[in-house]
């Protein structure tokens, strides 16, 4: 019996793939929600490193911005500053026209309680609370909303992932790709301004990669927030509608993905 295989079928035949579905046209950005002015960061304490060098950047409500570079090129470290979760050596970030440079610790602290949600390579999900619970958590803590109104903004947040049957399980109850799908569902049920996210899909393979990305497009186009997103997967940053390429602590390329 001779091999069936690529080459034995016939050049005439129809593909049984599927072209891709054609990509929505991204919404306008609005006005500037994220800034950063003159940002340097050196790291060390006698041999000092500079790993950001005087970076300016401006992103606006309803972007989606992938931040791409090598190990090295500053992309995370430029993130943590944005989310005020570092302070600079030099220059300024603005959140929602706020100045978390001139910030004390807890003032950063309700900075990024009441703008910014974040979303890690690592879930940090609560493992002795249920999704549920570890979604409230955020909500409860800062204090916004009544007890009763916590938990039903949660279960609508989980229920938009697509969760909603899960929401009694324990962390270790759930797939890598439903851990973090909670994870976002966690940030987003502060109704933040910006999402933070660090190589979200680093702990994921492609088919669940894929539905962090949409689940990231879709509060872009549907909620109007922002998402500014660290990866190193080009097919990943390709899902963006704006690419910054950093090199040696700097942005080397500032790409619109719109078309």
């Amino acid at each position: 019996m001779s091999d069936v295989g690529p080459s034995s079928v016939p050049s005439g035949a129809p593909s049984t793939r599927r072209p891709p579905a054609p990509r929505l046209p991204w919404p306008e950005p609005g006005r500037v929600v994220l800034e950063c002015r003159g940002l340097s960061r050196d790291l060390g304490t006698t041999v000092l490193t500079r790993v950001l060098s005087n970076v300016s950047l401006r992103v606006h409500e309803r972007e989606f911005v992938s931040v791409t570079g090598a190990s090295g090129s500053g992309k995370s470290t430029l993130l943590y500053l944005l989310g005020a979760l570092d302070r600079p050596t030099e220059g300024s970030v603005l959140i929602d026209g706020q100045d978390a440079s001139a910030e004390d610790d807890e003032g950063r602290a309700v900075l990024r309680s009441e703008k910014l949600g974040f979303v890690f390579q690592f879930h940090f999900l609560l493992p002795e609370f249920t999704v549920l619970e570890n979604v409230m958590l955020p909500m409860l803590r800062r204090g916004a909303r009544s007890s009763s109104s916590v938990r039903e903004h949660a279960r609508e947040v989980i229920a938009a992932m697509g969760l909603g049957e899960l929401e009694k399980r324990r962390p270790n109850q759930l797939s890598g790709g439903q851990q973090q799908r909670v994870s976002i569902a966690r940030a987003v049920a502060n109704d933040p301004r910006i999402i933070l996210a660090d190589e979200p899909t680093g702990n994921l393979d492609s088919k669940n990669g894929e539905v962090v990305m949409s689940v990231f497009e879709s509060l872009v186009r549907n909620q109007g927030i922002t998402v500014v997103m660290v990866t190193h997967e080009r097919d990943f940053a390709a899902h963006a509608s704006r690419q910054l390429v950093m090199y040696d602590g700097e942005i080397v390329e500032d790409r619109d993905q719109r078309a």
